[in-house]
């Protein structure tokens, strides 16, 4: 599935923050996001940083159902992650991660 910015800022009410200093967040994923319509395999997410400018790694466990994000935080300030968490100005993030995305030929 062809992860795009607008999957991404759907799913992310499935997580919550775990801990987050400048460049690097952890996340824990619900359950619940198994249900979600658009299903997101773990490839996907892990080809992200292929795709994503600005995004420099982003390690699964499984076991703990979290996820862990290198990033580089002068394109991605804090409060990005917050809003696309809680819900918030969701279309200020769809244009930026649409500005980020490379060009996958």
């Amino acid at each position: 599935m062809n992860v795009t910015a607008e999957k991404l800022v759907e799913l992310g009410g499935y997580f919550s923050i775990v801990h987050h200093i400048k460049g690097r967040i952890r996340l824990r994923v619900s359950p619940k996001i198994k249900e979600h319509k658009h299903h997101v395999g773990i490839e996907d997410i892990e080809a992200l940083p292929a795709r994503i400018n600005g995004i420099k790694s982003i390690k699964i466990n499984k076991m703990i159902g979290s996820l862990t994000v290198e990033y580089d935080h002068a394109i991605f300030p804090d409060h990005l992650w917050e809003n696309l968490v809680k819900g918030e100005k969701l279309d200020e993030i769809i244009t930026i991660i649409d500005q980020l995305a490379k060009e996958i030929v």
